[in-house]
């Protein structure tokens, strides 16, 4: 059975460790927090390493990472050239140069390179993604998805790099298309420089239009994701609780017989999903990916594609937040 180290047990990195354990894959855990490292340890019954150690260790397969942004690429430089498969969580890096530099690094020794962008592995988005390819909406012409709660508040990093990613993943996925502009505006309310607030707009070179919007300064939890397309509508709300209505088909049409366009309603049909844990999933994925010697569905070039745009939409966050034109 592969073997797993999970780097990083803190407010994410417990879930990996708790779910890489249920498959059968952890083998180990590192943590700067020493009482982090031994209870995760206690609970999952597997030994607290040193990353040196991890890396030195033969048995160990792969290194799952969950720490800083800011440490991603360092670190997986590090895993990749000690001859361990790499798992990242979003993002890949913050530089695009690094995140070139690891998918390199991982062509030249033939290691999977995966980044966590989980929602490419929620059951409801891929069968969503499923009904688009197969033309149930038509072509597609416009998406959009909202991520938005209150809080968690952060000074690291602003909403953008906090919740986008996913969404980022998702859209270029879907669309699969270059991006060729990509614009951004957003606020600071609460601290002063970190953006609480930003909306990214997207155009594509396949025409298809779109944006993101962002905010942990929202009254409520909104998750969702909306594809309009030249024969119906798709809508991902992942913000209920109720599985059977996450995922919903709305048949309208647009008919155009003279001068102004009629929107022609149908009902609303709930769409049957197959229920899943989508973090456990991804994990599964990763350690299929080593023992079949496939590539991620999120790999380090996805990831770099994700970067990239991200980066694009940053400069003009920054702009936006320094009072420049919207």
């Amino acid at each position: 059975m592969t073997k797993i180290t999970q780097v990083g047990c803190g407010h994410w990195g417990k879930s990996l460790t708790r779910n890489f354990s249920e498959i059968g894959a952890l083998a180990g855990v590192v943590d700067g927090d020493p009482n982090t490292a031994s209870a995760m340890s206690k609970t999952y019954d597997v030994p607290v390493m040193t990353l040196e150690g991890a890396l030195a260790d033969p048995s160990i397969d792969g290194i799952s990472l969950a720490t800083p942004a800011e440490t991603h690429a360092k670190l997986a430089i590090r895993a990749l050239r000690a001859g361990k498969h790499v798992y990242v969580e979003k993002p890949l890096a913050l530089e695009i140069k690094d995140a070139e530099v690891l998918i390199s690094l991982a062509d030249q020794l033939d290691k999977r390179l995966m980044v966590g962008h989980l929602l490419q592995y929620h059951p409801v988005f891929i069968s969503l993604r499923g009904y688009v390819e197969e033309g149930l909406i038509g072509d597609v012409q416009y998406v959009y998805s909202n991520r938005m709660s209150l809080g968690k508040f952060r000074n690291e990093e602003n909403v953008l790099w906090s919740f986008a990613p996913h969404d980022f993943s998702m859209l270029l996925s879907m669309v699969k298309s270059d991006p060729t502009v990509v614009t951004a505006q957003g606020a600071s309310f609460v601290t002063p420089g970190i953006a609480d607030w930003a909306t990214v707009q997207f155009a594509f070179s396949n025409g298809v239009r779109g944006h993101i919007q962002t905010s942990w300064l929202h009254p409520f939890k909104e998750h969702r994701l909306v594809v309009i397309g030249s024969e119906g509508m798709l809508v991902f709300e992942d913000s209920l609780e109720d599985w059977d209505r996450k995922l919903t088909h709305y048949p309208h049409k647009i008919r155009i017989d003279g001068l102004v366009p009629v929107p022609e309603k149908a009902d609303a049909i709930y769409l049957e999903v197959a229920r899943g844990e989508p973090l456990k999933d991804e994990c599964r994925h990763f350690v299929e990916s080593i023992e079949n010697g496939t590539t991620p569905r999120t790999d380090g070039r996805e990831g770099l594609a994700v970067l990239r745009a991200l980066n694009t939409a940053e400069t003009a966050l920054q702009k936006s937040l320094k009072g420049g034109a919207i």
